[in-house]
């Protein structure tokens, strides 16, 4: 009765802050008091930024494939420049330099003088966000109609769809498509977004035996195997990708202290014998079913003692909702398999495998990652 009452209270809380915001007379009330205008001001440029959103992100999908950071890191330069490099009239180059310096893309610190901006030169530096943005294309391909996406209800191919289908589907597919080259760039390009936030939350033994399941060409486990030189490097994914992988890693660390093993992670029992097995950015990608055989597949390969770490962006996070249920919530649907979870979600879904525990690990940025560890 007590938690009904607690609910109650709170949906009659909701209701009456939303009839408040919404009152004509108390916008204008809050619009003029000083303490609280610059509140006002605030939700106001928020709700303004939902509207007006998709031109944000079409400004810096222009900004990178007409390769314009790469023109404003030999700034100050005129607008004029910029349009010849950009293959522009002077008038487009000039709006898109203003769009972009709207959003700290660019700046003139001159009269005509063009350079990056604060959030520019984050980006020009970052070549997997860069890659992202250029996937993306798929994803706005698919939201320019939300709701008829939302009523295919997953029975239709979408653009982001056919290129999961072609690229090897997903991870832990029967088969790859033959030119797979755009997916593994991009798949390695993106992944220190996750690898940045292990390395800084979670600290691996020194001499432990690391598997990487669904771990394509070994991205993840370079990173890993940098940072910590006693660590073996395992990888398990398809057996042209873990070829492919193996001599990556074997190249980068010699072959002694890499180990590869082909194979169907649904299909195929996963390889014992390591301390930590790795789960980057898989299990959001399966519905719950396949997501639940994949854990219990884990469990079953690990002695006592030995850890699942899982990592990937999560729902219900604090300070990453948008990217946890807004973006990835439509980019999965789109996809056609796959939803995000909260932690509380995989947490239930690891003791149904047979999980002894589970810690959740807080990350400097959960927006691109947050981490949880079972323990067998």
């Amino acid at each position: 009765m007590a938690n009904e009452a607690r609910k109650s209270l709170r949906v009659r809380y909701v209701a009456r802050r939303n009839a408040v915001f919404a009152d004509p007379g108390f916008q204008y009330w809050a619009a003029k008091l000083p303490l609280i205008n610059r509140i006002a001001r605030s939700r106001a440029g928020n709700a303004f930024d939902l509207v007006a959103g998709f031109t944000y992100s079409q400004t810096l999908r222009a900004c990178v494939e007409s390769g314009l950071f790469d023109v404003l890191q030999d700034g100050p330069v005129s607008h004029q420049e910029v349009a010849a490099r950009i293959d522009l009239s002077p008038q487009a180059a000039l709006t898109l330099l203003r769009a972009a310096r709207a959003l700290r893309l660019s700046e003139e610190p001159e009269p005509d003088g063009w350079m990056l901006g604060e959030q520019g030169a984050v980006l020009a530096a970052d070549k997997g966000a860069q890659a992202m943005v250029r996937h993306h294309q798929l994803l706005y391909r698919d939201l320019a109609d939300p709701m008829e996406l939302l009523r295919r209800d997953r029975k239709e191919p979408t653009a982001l769809s056919r290129y999961w289908s072609y690229a090897g589907a997903l991870h832990g597919a029967a088969e790859r498509g033959e030119q797979t080259a755009e997916y593994s760039e991009l798949m390695a390009a993106s992944q220190h977004f996750v690898a940045d936030q292990v390395l800084a939350s979670f600290r691996f033994p020194a001499r432990a035996r690391l598997l990487d399941v669904g771990g394509g060409h070994g991205a993840f486990l370079r990173r890993m195997g940098e940072a910590n030189p006693g660590l073996h490097l395992g990888l398990f994914d398809l057996p042209e990708v873990a070829q492919a992988g193996e001599q990556v890693l074997a190249d980068a660390f010699g072959p002694e202290r890499v180990s590869a093993h082909p194979g169907n992670f649904f299909e195929d029992p996963i390889p014992g014998g390591y301390d930590i097995v790795s789960l980057v950015r898989i299990l959001h990608d399966h519905d719950d079913g396949p997501a639940a055989a994949l854990l219990a597949n884990i469990h079953r390969s690990l002695k006592p003692g030995a850890r699942l770490l899982i990592a990937e962006p999560m729902a219900c996070v604090p300070g990453a909702e948008g990217m946890g249920e807004a973006f990835f919530g439509f980019y999965l649907w789109a996809m056609g398999s796959g939803r995000p979870r909260s932690g509380e979600e995989i947490t239930r879904m690891c003791r149904k495998a047979g999980f002894a525990r589970t810690q959740s690990i807080a990350t400097p940025q959960p927006v691109n990652a947050s981490v949880i560890v079972a323990f067998a």
